[in-house]
């Protein structure tokens, strides 16, 4: 080959690898793109059922089926989410609850009641038992907020709150009547920024929540049950 031809062979070399580099100076210098299976796994979080309730909760013989919560579809995910600002929700980055919120809360409130030791049968809806009574319970707020009560952000490294809201209905059967209706919301400052600190805001604030369900549910049941046998 020519001096001349070796020459024109060499500069197309050079321009198909400066077409190259450029393509993956991108990825090098570590913007946006992220390869699939790339990056640190997601930290899996859960929270935890009640085991300790008020002395005087009663004791009852009858049965009860917890449904699933309902839930917004931001709430209802497992992805744990936060809010900066009063009109947008967002995630935070590389943590999850071990299921979907609603699920999750289902369970826990079956575990509570079970670990109250009041109740002979509580389950599922699912799962087809009787019951005397139905709980219904929609969870309205279930994130970490970034902002005070007027909206305004909170101030540089400031922890953030958690803000959780819970209505429950209890329905009787067979009648399928709504019987009562209450709702609970708790507001609580996490201890730091720290993942971890968050999410144990969100089991304390959930925790006396769900005591306070459990308690309820249990009060409420059983005076309609004392009086349906008082009046049957």
């Amino acid at each position: 080959m020519t001096e001349r031809g070796d020459k024109a062979q060499d500069g197309r070399r050079r321009a198909v690898c400066l077409i190259a580099g450029a393509a993956l100076a991108p990825l090098a210098a570590g913007c946006a793109v992220e390869l699939p299976g790339s990056g640190a796994p997601a930290r899996i979080y859960v929270l935890t059922p009640k085991s300790t309730f008020p002395d005087d909760m009663p004791a009852v013989d009858w049965q009860l089926l917890v449904e699933t919560p309902s839930a917004p579809a931001g709430v209802a995910s497992s992805r744990i989410a936060l809010r900066r600002k009063l009109v947008e929700l967002n995630y935070f980055a590389r943590a999850a609850w071990t299921d979907s919120a609603p699920a999750m809360l289902q369970r826990l409130i079956i575990e509570s009641f079970e670990n109250s030791g009041k109740i002979v049968s509580v389950g599922r809806q699912v799962i087809g038992l009787r019951a005397d009574f139905i709980l219904k319970t929609d969870l309205r707020e279930f994130q970490a907020e970034y902002m005070g009560e007027d909206g305004a952000p909170l101030g540089e490294g400031e922890a953030p709150f958690v803000r959780v809201r819970l209505n429950a209905k209890l329905v009787a059967m067979p009648q399928r009547e709504i019987v009562a209706s209450k709702t609970w919301e708790r507001r609580l400052q996490a201890s730091s920024t720290d993942m971890d600190a968050i999410v144990r805001a969100f089991d304390e604030a959930y925790g006396k929540i769900q005591r306070r369900l459990v308690a309820w549910t249990l009060g409420t049941g059983e005076t309609i049950i004392e009086a349906r046998r008082q009046t049957g």
